[in-house]
């Protein structure tokens, strides 16, 4: 499971982040979005969980995770990734990534954040509360039937009701992946202001 990263940290306004890809595995548009990251000038590691493998929908993508050991094994490819790297690490996922990142973000110390795209699970799952010191930020758009309907989004406001600095961001629309540039689900509008509030949010980690 190879490491990718870019820029070296050059000051206190630059984060380093560990970002989990989602489902369909590591697109183009999820590189795209890394690579947005690491121009701004963070420091942005993308562990491929799924071995190089991408797939052409989500269904597709967690019939792979399932067969490869969903949910553990995939979060637990997710720590192991994380134990090459730093303790002081911004923990970032989109949807199916948002599970390692968000046990790692309660479990592992040091974590300077979290960004939770598209998904939310209780703090529960992880065996704690939200821990204190680590500001997240939770995206999502607000009809999107797997993020409401499926309780992610009541995770993720019980999240802010608990957690000294905790922000959901909800965004009008239905679409699950909508901030990856290279799949049918993109919606343009939600998916800049999304990266707006994510780089003002590592602007100060």
């Amino acid at each position: 499971m190879a490491l990718v990263g870019a820029t070296l940290r050059t000051g206190s306004d630059m984060a380093e982040v560990l970002l989990f890809h989602h489902a369909q595995g590591q697109t183009t548009g999820f590189h795209a979005f890394a690579d947005e990251l690491r121009r701004a000038g963070h420091t942005v590691h993308t562990p491929d969980l799924f071995d190089g493998r991408t797939f052409d929908s989500i269904d597709a993508g967690m019939a792979y995770a399932e067969e490869i050991g969903f949910p553990g094994e995939v979060i637990e490819r997710g720590v192991r990734a994380a134990e090459v790297l730093p303790a002081e690490l911004v923990y970032a996922g989109f949807s199916l990534g948002v599970l390692p990142a968000q046990k790692l973000a309660q479990t592992r110390a040091g974590a300077r954040g979290a960004l939770l795209f598209y998904s939310c699970v209780p703090t529960s799952a992880f065996g704690s509360a939200w821990p204190a010191g680590v500001p997240v930020q939770i995206h999502g758009m607000d009809a999107d039937p797997i993020f409401v309907d499926e309780g992610d989004i009541d995770a993720a406001r019980a999240i802010v009701e608990s957690a000294a600095d905790a922000e959901l961001f909800l965004y009008p629309g239905d679409q699950h992946y909508f901030a990856d540039s290279s799949l049918p689900s993109y919606r343009a509008g939600a998916a800049e202001l999304l990266r707006k509030r994510v780089l003002e949010f590592l602007a100060t980690r």
